[in-house]
């Protein structure tokens, strides 16, 4: 009896732990079906309360909103009217204007998947909030209208505007050569905020009116002080009194090329290039040249004085001059080494500004004389440059010589042997060096080298008939007189020195 109720105690307890096995086991996959089973299947409709760009989704699947959204902006695209004003401009964006290129998958996958973040707990959370405060979305209508960027980058070009610094207008022919243009504000659209405006005037409405925010900008600096620092560096002129009206006009011509140029920090400038061609169309007209040691008729003739000018300014101004070049006979405007001869295509006159600030060229001619002056920052108080030619030796000419006529070239002048007309007379010729001096208070304080020349000598030409004298023909006494070779002496080399004014 004892056994029996024994066994059937141990069966009711068997039954009574499987119950439990079996409802522990039934709550276990309730609760992973009710955590976890949402979040293995997603939502594939929008909440209630949900909008994108004003237009309700709720309950919708993605294909039916991307529908209605469609046909709501085709709806609508028509009426848009968005009017921006910026100060008395203004512009009209029409819906119209654009092509429709709405492309609503993207956004509304963004949405789904935030209505689908997280556990069930979470979503529950998410779904309550939108019922109650609603979930607003908008697509940026540039992503949805074709056409409308580049309208806006078009308005936005318009407004935009660098802002400026202070300048220096130079005038050079002015009574007042120097002016301050004033610095200007600079003008910048803020165009994230415009795009969201935008956004915000079509998901209210299709008539709006948008002022357009923007942002002033300052200029970098204030330059208001550059008058102080433009002073004149130096001033040189060349006598031409003597020249002729042409060669007169081709070096005012060629200085006026350079009048008004400012050339800034480590800029460099070519005289050939910037006068241009030595022809009549450019206004050039034929005056004397040196040519192979002799002066002949050439297009252009007075340039190298122009350039001779310039080079000296640059040189007194403290420009670098990176190229320069003596003529084969000296200049009688400028002492030894001190000339600048330009030809095209092979001889050019070439500086560069070396300062920190612009220099500024005024050059012109009167009836007598060629002008340059170079302005820019100030040299340091009491230094002074000076200029110095040193002559090394003088290179004794050869003589004449003597030239018959067989051709007849000459026979206006001579047709007899024993008759002679003097071509050219001979010329010494010179070594010597040009010097830069600077001063500080009036003291030398430094010496630079700058050239070494050789200008070389040239023989006299004499000549002679070449027919022979018939008899009873007697030729008058000839009144040119033969020079033979130079012998360089003391009193030579003096009279050199006086010449050309060295000391």
């Amino acid at each position: 009896m004892k056994a029996q109720e024994k066994t059937k105690s141990n069966n009711k307890l068997s039954v009574l732990w499987l119950i439990a096995v079996a409802i522990i086991a039934v709550s276990l996959l309730l609760f992973c079906q009710f955590y976890f089973g949402d979040s293995i299947s997603n939502k594939t409709t929008f909440y209630q309360n949900t909008h994108i760009n004003g237009v309700d989704v709720s309950g919708l699947t993605k294909a039916e909103a991307s529908e209605k959204l469609s046909k709501n902006l085709i709806e609508n695209k028509d009426n848009i009217k968005l009017t921006l004003k910026n100060g008395d401009k203004t512009w009209v964006i029409n819906g119209s204007d654009f092509e429709l290129v709405g492309n609503f998958d993207d956004s509304l996958d963004n949405v789904l998947a935030y209505c689908n973040e997280g556990n069930i707990f979470q979503k529950k959370k998410i779904e309550n909030q939108i019922k109650n405060e609603g979930l607003d979305v908008n697509i940026p209508y540039q992503d949805l209208l074709g056409g409308i960027d580049d309208k806006l980058d078009s308005i936005v070009s318009e407004i935009e505007k660098e802002p400026t610094n202070s300048a220096v207008e130079f005038n050079p022919d002015s009574k007042v050569m120097f002016s301050i243009t004033p610095a200007q504000s600079g003008v910048q659209v803020d165009r994230l905020a415009l795009d969201q405006a935008i956004d915000e005037a079509l998901a209210n409405g299709e008539e709006y009116i948008i002022n357009i925010p923007f942002e002033e900008i300052l200029p970098s600096e204030d330059m208001d002080n550059l008058l102080e620092n433009i002073k004149l560096r130096s001033k040189f002129s060349t006598n031409y009194a003597k020249s002729s009206d042409n060669r007169k006009s081709n070096i005012k011509l060629a200085l006026s090329k350079f009048n008004g140029m400012i050339v800034e920090p480590s800029e460099e400038v070519s005289f050939n290039k910037t006068t241009g061609p030595r022809s009549s169309q450019n206004g050039y007209k034929d005056a004397k040249i040196i040519f192979n040691g002799s002066y002949v008729s050439g297009m252009g003739g007075g340039v190298c004085q122009a350039s001779t000018t310039l080079y000296n300014a640059l040189l007194l101004a403290d420009i670098d001059v990176l190229q320069a070049n003596h003529h084969s006979l000296p200049a009688s405007y400028v002492p030894l080494s001190f000339d600048a001869m330009v030809s095209e295509g092979y001889a050019d006159l070439v500086f560069k500004n070396n300062l920190d600030t612009p220099i500024y060229i005024k050059a012109y001619g009167t009836d007598s004389e060629a002008i340059v002056e170079i302005y820019g920052q100030p040299f340091d108080e009491g230094v002074e440059i000076k200029t110095r030619s040193e002559l090394v030796k003088v290179l004794p000419h050869g003589g004449d010589k003597i030239i018959t006529d067989t051709s007849g070239k000459y026979n206006s002048k001579v047709l007899y042997k024993g008759e002679y007309y003097r071509l050219k007379y001979p010329q010494e010729g010179y070594e010597s060096k040009g010097y830069i001096d600077y001063y500080k208070d009036g003291v030398l304080v430094k010496e630079k080298e700058i050239r070494h020349d050789h200008y070389q000598p040239q023989n006299g030409q004499i000549v002679e008939g070449s027919a022979t004298l018939e008899e009873g023909m007697t030729l008058p006494a000839s009144n040119v007189k033969y020079i033979s070779p130079q012998k360089v002496t003391k009193e030579t080399i003096e009279n050199a020195k006086k010449k050309w004014n060295i000391a």
